[in-house]
C-alpha cells in the first residue's frame, strides 16, 4: 500500500490528475503503456474541466471499461460491466459524496488547492483498492488476467 501511495504522489507531482492516475496505474498493472488513453482521460480531469463529477468516478469507470468493455468489432462487452459500474458508483457516493456533500470536484475540494492536495491522493488510493476488489469479485485481475466470461 505504501508503494501505491508513493506512486500516486509521484504521478501527482508529475502533473497527472485523478482520472489519469487511475488509468496509468491500471495500465502499469498490466505492464502496458497507452499514451493515447491517458491523453483521452485528460478530458475528465478537474471535473471535466469545470468542477463537475470527480475524476475518481469518471476515471474509475474508465478503468472498469478497460477490463470489461468492448474494444473491437468482434469483441463483446462483458455482461458484468453494467453491474460493476453501478456497484462502483454507489460505493463512491457512499464513501465520498456523503462525506464531502457531493460527488463533484468542486464539492470535494471546496475550490481550494490545499484540499485538493489533502483529499485527492487518499481518494485515488481508496478508489484504486475498490476497483481492484470489484474486478476480483467479477473474475478480473489488475494484471489483466481474467477468468470472467464475456457477454
Amino acid at each position: 500500500m505504501a508503494e501505491e501511495a508513493f506512486r500516486i504522489a509521484e504521478l501527482t507531482l508529475q502533473g497527472f490528475n485523478c482520472s489519469q492516475i487511475l488509468v496509468i496505474l491500471a495500465l502499469e498493472a498490466q505492464r502496458k503503456t497507452n499514451p493515447e488513453l491517458v491523453r483521452a482521460t485528460s478530458g475528465l480531469v478537474a471535473g471535466m474541466g469545470c468542477g463537475r463529477l470527480c475524476g475518481c468516478v469518471t476515471g474509475g469507470c474508465c478503468v472498469l471499461g478497460l477490463y470489461a468493455g468492448r474494444g473491437e468489432l468482434d469483441e463483446p462487452e462483458n455482461a458484468r460491466l453494467p453491474f460493476m459500474l453501478r456497484e462502483f458508483v454507489e460505493w463512491f457516493d457512499a464513501e465520498f459524496a456523503e462525506r464531502y456533500g457531493g460527488a463533484s470536484c468542486d464539492a470535494i475540494t471546496e475550490g481550494q488547492a490545499s484540499l485538493r492536495l489533502e483529499r485527492c491522493p487518499e481518494m485515488v488510493l481508496s478508489t484504486l483498492h475498490r476497483l481492484e476488489a470489484i474486478l476480483a469479485e467479477n473474475g478480473f485481475a489488475m494484471n489483466g488476467e481474467t477468468d470472467a466470461e464475456g457477454a
